[in-house]
């Protein structure tokens, strides 16, 4: 039997939904995938009842803060951020702007060395042996702490933030990449071999395919940590992004432009969730 008759059956989803290992341990799909259930909508009792918790909260911020008369200064109220979000908003845009150009750069380029990376250690153990403490360190050292040296040498503008971002994400890509691709039945791939599949073809179609899952966890967090480097990158070395703007209102002492941007910038770490979770009930989530 040839192996392009037998291989490409491996990535179909029935095949990996009920996989065990050898030694009897699940290793089916539904462990892995951060995507087989999530925070999805099921009822309508279930959306008056997040309506309701926010609307209490907003509203016992909002009486609270107006009843005990705390100034604009000190903390604002909902309604005033609101109000300062729109009134700002022509203004923000634009840092906006900025502050997506040194993200999809940045992680761009970080996502795509991490997977390099991680297929790189998983098919060559010797190389994490290699790769892995310098991982270590750029997971264990704050990106913001490298920031000034990356002005002084590339200067200001986009590209010292680009690479703060992708030094950010890369790692949490290439972690998470390689536990997905390490995460594969061997009886599958004993099996592939026996009917004389290629290395590269086990990868592309048996350890691929049940490592998109944990790829695209890694993306997802990647995308996160790119975000809170590139505003903190922003806030170090000023001029333009919703970092400097951030610091900028701080500095000036106006709080609901600056809770603003924060309203901001939460919005936009929900939408990269969000993102990442459709795209995994779509591609990456063999329960449905």
């Amino acid at each position: 039997m040839a192996v392009s008759d037998t291989v490409p059956q491996f990535s179909k989803a029935k095949s990996f939904s009920k996989a065990s290992s050898g030694d009897g341990q699940d290793v089916s799909l539904t462990n892995l995938s951060a995507f087989s259930s999530g925070p999805g909508i099921k009822s309508g009792f279930e959306v008056a009842a997040i309506v309701a918790v926010a609307v209490i909260l907003i509203g016992g911020a909002e009486l609270a803060l107006r009843l005990f008369k705390v100034p604009l200064y000190i903390m604002p109220p909902p309604s005033a951020i609101v109000t300062a979000l729109f009134t700002e908003f022509p203004l923000i845009l634009p840092h906006l702007g900025y502050t997506l150009v040194e993200l999809g750069g940045g992680f761009a380029i970080g996502a795509c060395i991490g997977l390099i990376l991680a297929a790189l250690i998983t098919q060559f153990p010797f190389a994490e042996k290699i790769i892995a403490p310098y991982i270590l360190l750029l997971v264990t050292t704050p990106m913001l702490a490298l920031v000034p040296l990356l002005i002084l040498r590339f200067g200001f503008g986009y590209t010292p933030r680009i690479i703060a971002v992708a030094l950010a994400a890369g790692p949490m890509v290439m972690i998470n990449a390689a536990t997905g691709f390490r995460r594969v039945d061997n009886a599958k791939i004993a099996l592939a071999r026996s009917y004389g599949a290629s290395t590269l073809q086990i990868f592309w179609k048996i350890r691929a395919p049940m490592a998109l899952p944990m790829i695209l966890v890694g993306l997802m967090i990647g995308a996160i940590f790119g975000l809170l480097t590139a505003v903190g990158a922003e806030m170090v070395g000023g001029g333009f992004g919703l970092g400097n703007r951030l610091t900028t209102y701080s500095s000036m002492i106006q709080m609901p432009q600056f809770f603003a941007v924060v309203l901001v910038l939460s919005i936009l770490g929900i939408l990269i969730y969000v993102l990442f979770f459709l795209i995994g009930k779509k591609w990456a989530s063999w329960e449905a």
